[in-house]
């Protein structure tokens, strides 16, 4: 590919608010004389022919100052600064373009976030995971349409390899593993011997790693097409047991993650959270909801697995459709999108019925018509409600009508009762 044709490969890619914006980034860049680049994933992907919505750019000056300059020529555009890195996003209703001044990225230590200081191009690329996501396409000035790829990435592209760039990138950052995966997956490539050797022996360090960071490299693990492969490599790579000792990922878990999605097109995160704690004891679901920093609901669903797999077993084909209903109300849906993805077949079948029907079945009546019927308020009418609902899910009543009669029937076998 020509290189003068991938800044309108870009332009052609965005929609037409973000083209606008870029626009007036580059038009204030060039009035500023200040030299800006498109960097990372976004040249990768251009490189690669592969539709881009993600917009990174980097200069060597202020990016918070340009970006809020920027935005107050464009209607419906939030800039967001975040002074300690020397960032700005420009957020409109379908695009976001983050802007980054150059920067050095030191580590303290292993596991830390890095200190940032104002740095070169070079410098900036340096701070990068992988060779094909250390190249940056100049935007502006004599150089536009060149790219600078100080590492020889576009040679690993085309070779389909992953390569780190130096050989404490993984200590200096170890959730650089779990990217390593993601890209494997996500572009067919291959992770480069020595960055395996490298990864293997520095593997240990995402012990080091924050519970935050780790949930939200999952949650974009999550959002793959096939997060499952990513885990099998994950755990063929030992970085599941880094994470926590007793989690493991194999191949009957990965059917289960692709038949969650056979079953729900759009899998929540939690539900995905949920199934990889499908086979953990109550202990270990409980020590990986702290290990990630889970909020309360998520840690409410993986807890909750360990109960609901208790359930296969009465969870039978022949089990009336009220009676599951009153089993897995009390759980959260993400535990039981797992025991529908995860469970004996039955309990599948069970589970899968009740989130697609029964836990949205109620009857006709409700509490105002049951009054007009003669129910007195109180505790009996929640009773009538809940009997009318499982005569409906069960099939004992079919209409409005049918339900009048059982309730009156019910009201006279009460009424008779206090007599």
């Amino acid at each position: 590919m020509a290189k003068a044709n991938l800044i309108d490969n870009l332009n052609r890619a965005l929609p037409a608010a973000a083209r606008k914006a870029l626009a007036a980034i580059v038009q204030d860049a060039q009035g500023e004389a200040l030299a800006i680049y498109l960097v990372g994933g976004s040249v990768r992907d251009l490189l690669l022919n592969r539709p881009t919505l993600d917009v990174d750019l980097t200069l060597e000056g202020d990016a918070p100052a340009l970006a809020r300059r920027v935005a107050i020529g464009l209607e419906d555009v939030r800039c967001i600064v975040h002074s300690a890195f020397g960032t700005a996003t420009l957020k409109g209703a379908n695009f976001r373009i983050d802007v980054a001044t150059a920067r050095v990225e030191t580590y303290e230590r292993p596991g830390a976030l890095p200190s940032v200081h104002p740095g070169s191009l070079q410098d900036d690329l340096f701070r990068r995971d992988f060779t094909v996501n250390a190249m940056a396409l100049a935007l502006t000035g004599d150089q536009r349409g060149a790219i600078t790829d100080p590492f020889d990435g576009k040679s690993d592209l085309e070779a389909g390899l992953l390569r780190i760039l130096h050989d404490a990138s993984f200590r200096d950052d170890a959730t650089r593993i779990l990217r390593a995966s993601r890209y494997e997956s996500r572009l067919s490539f291959r992770l480069e011997s020595k960055t395996v050797r490298r990864l293997r022996r520095d593997v240990a360090y995402l012990k080091a790693i924050s519970g935050p960071r780790i949930r939200e490299e999952l949650a974009r693990l999550w959002r793959e097409p096939q997060p499952e492969r990513i885990l099998l490599r994950l755990n063929e790579l030992g970085a599941l047991q880094a994470i926590l000792p007793m989690l493991s990922f194999d191949g009957s878990q990965a059917e289960a993650f692709g038949k969650l999605r056979e079953i729900h097109t759009t899998p929540s995160r939690t539900a995905y959270l949920a199934l990889l704690a499908w086979d953990l004891p109550q202990p270990e679901a409980t020590a990986l909801a702290a290990r990630l920093a889970l909020n309360k609901r998520e840690t409410e669903a993986v807890r909750a697995v360990t109960e609901v797999r208790t359930l296969e077993r009465d969870l039978s084909a022949e089990v009336r459709p009220s009676r599951a209903v009153e089993l897995l109300s009390p759980f959260p849906s993400a535990a039981v999108w797992a025991l529908a993805a995860a469970g004996q077949e039955s309990a599948r079948v069970q589970a899968s019925r009740y989130l697609h029907r029964w836990r949205y079945l109620q009857p006709s009546l409700d509490g105002h018509a049951l009054l007009a019927l003669g129910a007195p308020p109180g505790p009996q009418l929640g009773q009538l409600l809940r009997r009318l609902k499982a005569a409906k899910l069960d099939g004992e009543v079919r209409s409005r009508r049918d339900e009048e009669r059982l309730a009156r029937e019910l009201l006279r076998a009460g009424t008779r009762t206090r007599t």
